[in-house]
């Protein structure tokens, strides 16, 4: 019995040790790097949209926000904010650690999103920057991976069960038990700060509510399984927490439309 508990103290403090080894600047450097290489790609593959209207509209709505974000960073990281709006069909937008963000053209044309509705989706992805979520995941990744290596290997060991069959146990529950609620954890923070943003930059934040509405419209595929793996929220889970949310952010528009 001690050894079994000395093992399992091992692993955990190995694994809590493992959680910390990424700190804010590098992983900073690292994406900005990654993100002028992969924008210099994009470039010359002329998928760089910087003169229709929609890419207009996009970097307008996003420089409006950009002195909110600065404001609400308590990384100990200044930011160096960018956006690039990419030409493509997909629904899609992202921002990487340090505030490098790209839009694509499809989610604004394709939803067809006034510019309130832009604001909510750049606002929630602006929170995953600020909130550190990239970073974290990262680090709690390295940590997951080195405790369910050492876990695998302490349940082979106390239990008898073969190895390889013990690894892929502890795979599977770490999956379904450690990562896919941190993950949507991660983007209900995102969805609350992205509220606050928006709200503060002038723009209302029921606008959030009829993105939401108009992703059902467009991906009607929420079953019962995919609402327990995947790593987001359903759309209606969203609409639900936006919508309670609401009252506190409402007072903010109000606020930032009498400027």
């Amino acid at each position: 019995m001690k050894k079994r508990i000395a093992a399992l103290c091992c692993a955990v403090l190995l694994s809590q040790a493992a959680c910390n080894v990424i700190d804010s600047a590098t992983i900073n450097q690292q994406a900005a790097l990654n993100y002028r290489q992969n924008m210099d790609k994009a470039r010359a593959a002329r998928v760089v949209d910087t003169t229709s209207a929609t890419a207009k509209r996009v970097q307008a709505v996003f420089r409006r926000l950009v002195p909110f974000a600065d404001a609400a960073n308590q990384t100990g990281q200044p930011f160096q904010w960018e956006m690039t709006v990419i030409r493509s069909n997909e629904l899609n937008a992202w921002a990487m650690p340090g505030g490098k963000m790209a839009v694509y053209t499809g989610i604004v044309e394709k939803l067809n999103l006034t510019d309130a509705e832009i604001a909510a989706i750049i606002g929630h992805e602006m929170t995953h920057a600020l909130l550190e979520h990239s970073r974290k995941e990262a680090n709690r990744s390295v940590g997951i991976s080195l405790g369910a290596q050492l876990g695998s290997q302490i349940l082979a060991a106390t239990t008898g069960i073969d190895a390889n069959t013990a690894s892929k146990g502890v795979g599977l529950l770490t999956d379904l038990g450690l990562n896919k609620p941190f993950s949507r954890d991660a983007e209900r923070e995102a969805d609350l700060g992205g509220l606050k943003l928006m709200a503060q930059a002038g723009y209302n934040p029921e606008a959030a509510i009829s993105v939401w509405n108009k992703m059902n419209r467009a991906n009607d595929n929420n079953n019962a399984l995919e609402k327990i793996l995947s790593t987001h929220p359903t759309n209606n889970d969203r609409i639900e927490l936006i919508r309670k949310e609401l009252p506190n952010v409402m007072p903010i528009y109000q606020r930032a439309r009498q400027r």
